[in-house]
């Protein structure tokens, strides 16, 4: 029996998209995309007569099918999913036979696919500025689809914006000409020749510019942050050879990034030959530079072996940590592994503190029916998911060996989406002659429990010796020992083992005000912009009941909108009584500029929204 993907109306075991052909025209005064998506759809079984795609909050103008104009009705819309489009072929479509689904639509200026700018809202204060984020679900608010990981397709593109602005979509650039029907505009075109899932389809259209920062890389942003940018990510082309040795060729031919408007709700996206990731990774010293090989580890695992639901999200993020860390460890070492893997275990010990350790969504494999994905998005599957691969590395014979897996596995399922079954199974067949270690594994605990795996993988604590050292001394400090502490406690350690320390006390109750207090004063932690460093210490100050921190953490919340960052930061000040309040109205003043996703998410948090 296939796995039912809950989160989509459309039913790919009917008829399956090969090819999307898209003409659209993005119209900043009216917030909209308006255009024509052409799917090229398999029918999957004979005597087929009607079809449904995904939409939400689209409207819908024409049907055409093989040119022929065809009835259509738009479904009930569902609180999440949108509204399914229900098209009655004009014919019987065979097993086989392909159809070309022509629909002209236009977008909501509420699409939660999009997040429209103002010029005021960019750096360079000039033009407006626009960017997709379609994963998980959004990709029907942005044109009508098959909106499911398990069904991939090509694509080519072409999309009409003012002349002084540049479109970047996840495809390779097809060069670009004036718009026939408008002077002041012009048409990019776009082709992406590798099938891929629609929550991987992308558009950004701003006033970019690029520098080249490899053999195969530009990097994108505004002017302001151009250099910058290139400047943190020169590391890009050596992560690229070091994961191609790893697990082979890479196949997207280009690596493009772009670095979008603070409000990304992401740390990344793995978007094909174009990763969107955050500013607030630009620390000046490369040290968040995980997140690029996080993004480039995708090139394989997700954006070719794909999960085949949302449920099975651990298989893109799981394995994906796991590539990211390899990579981490031969370019630092593989005590800087262990360490980062540690780090991982602490960061699922928070997840799962702050989830309850009961949470169903705290779980390996989900049951997403009637579940929101964004609602139940968190660091699980990614750290979890990690976890598990750690383990069985550790089982089953070390990095190498594990290592040999990895590639094999990409090969076998390349192109295609999966389920955890699917995987476990490979698993086996691979190690066929370490079938009685495998049966020893807690497989049911691992997948199907909530809370904290049952056993712990070993890692090396070199690194990590010098923080859990000095946050046992605060945790354990009296008020007279409080003077013992000075500058030099910090002097050798590294921004990585920075987070790694505050993370720790972060696990721990809050500590007395007296001890934050006096953190500052010998650390000077309000001075650092590293973001992972000044998100952990804001939180430790805030749990800590420090009022001076709440107009600090209040503008981190809202000067960037990571998810990572702004939703336990809002959190934190929410449950502090003197900040309560101010958080609510900070969030409401706020709303308007923030990425649909996260104005949902933040919303609920502060049960602003039900």
């Amino acid at each position: 029996m296939a796995e039912r993907d809950t989160s989509a109306f459309a039913s790919p075991d009917a008829c399956r998209a090969q090819h999307l052909r898209l003409r659209c025209r993005v119209d900043f005064a009216a917030r909209a995309l308006r255009g024509d998506a052409a799917l090229t759809l398999r029918g999957q079984r004979d005597g087929l007569r009607c079809l449904v795609l995904d939409t939400k909050d689209l409207q819908i103008h024409k049907v055409t099918v093989n040119g022929e104009e065809a009835k259509f009705v738009l479904g009930e819309r569902h609180s999440f999913k949108g509204s399914p489009l229900e098209i009655t072929l004009p014919f019987e479509l065979r097993r086989g036979q392909d159809v070309i689904v022509e629909v002209t639509f236009e977008t909501s200026p509420k699409s939660s696919a999009l997040q429209w700018f103002t010029p005021e809202q960019t750096s360079g204060k000039k033009h407006p500025f626009l960017f997709s984020q379609c994963q998980a679900a959004h990709c029907r608010a942005l044109l009508p689809c098959q909106d499911t990981p398990s069904v991939k397709m090509t694509y080519y593109a072409e999309v009409s914006v003012p002349k002084e602005l540049v479109a970047l979509m996840s495809a390779k650039r097809d060069g670009e000409m004036p718009d026939p029907d408008d002077v002041n505009r012009k048409i990019y075109r776009f082709s992406q020749k590798v099938p891929i899932p629609s929550y991987l389809i992308a558009l950004v259209v701003g006033a970019l510019e690029s520098r080249k920062i490899g053999p195969r890389t530009l990097v994108w942003a505004e002017k302001e942050l151009v250099d910058k940018s290139a400047y943190e990510f020169t590391e890009t082309e050596d992560m690229l050879k070091i994961a191609e040795d790893l697990v082979g060729p890479y196949v997207w031919e280009q690596y493009d990034l772009l670095v979008l408007p603070p409000s990304f709700p992401y740390g990344g996206m793995e978007n094909p030959c174009l990763t969107f990731v955050t500013p607030t990774l630009l620390a000046g010293d490369k040290s968040l530079s995980n997140v690029i090989a996080h993004e480039i580890s995708h090139s394989w695992t997700g954006n070719l072996v794909t999960n085949k639901t949302w449920d099975h999200f651990w298989l893109n993020e799981g394995h994906t940590v796991y590539l990211e860390r390899r990579i981490g460890g031969r370019l630092f070492g593989e005590q800087f592994r262990h360490f980062q893997a540690l780090g991982g275990w602490r960061e699922l010990q928070n997840t799962i503190n702050t989830l309850g350790q009961k949470n169903p969504f705290t779980k390996l494999v989900l049951d997403l029916n009637e579940v929101d994905t964004d609602v139940a998005y968190s660091s699980v599957p990614y750290e979890k998911g990690f976890a598990l691969l750690f383990y069985l590395e550790q089982l089953l014979g070390g990095p190498d060996v594990f290592i040999g897996f990895l590639k094999a596995y990409i090969q076998q399922f390349a192109y295609k989406s999966i389920v955890t079954e699917d995987w476990k199974k490979f698993l086996y067949s691979y190690f066929k002659d370490k079938v009685d270690i495998l049966d020893k594994v807690d497989w049911n605990t691992w997948m199907n429990t909530p809370g904290m795996p049952s056993v712990k993988p070993k890692y090396d604590m070199t690194l990590s010796n010098a923080c859990v050292a000095l946050s046992q001394r605060w945790i354990k400090a009296t008020e007279s020992d409080l003077k013992s502490f000075s500058s030099a406690d910090v002097k050798e350690l590294s921004s990585h083992q920075l987070i790694e320390f505050l993370a720790l006390l972060l696990l721990e109750a809050p500590l007395p005000v007296s001890h934050v207090k006096r953190m500052q004063e010998a650390y000077n932690f309000n001075a650092v912009n590293n973001s992972e460093i000044r998100f952990r210490w804001l939180r430790l100050c805030i749990q800590a009941k420090w009022e001076e921190a709440i107009p600090l953490a209040l503008k981190m919340a809202t000067e960037q909108g990571r998810m990572k960052f702004t939703r336990p930061l809002f959190r934190d000040l929410y449950n502090f009584d003197k900040s309560r309040d101010q958080s609510v109205s900070t969030f409401q003043q706020h709303r308007a500029c923030m990425h649909p996703v996260t104005s949902m998410l933040v919303g609920k948090d502060l049960k602003v929204d039900q």
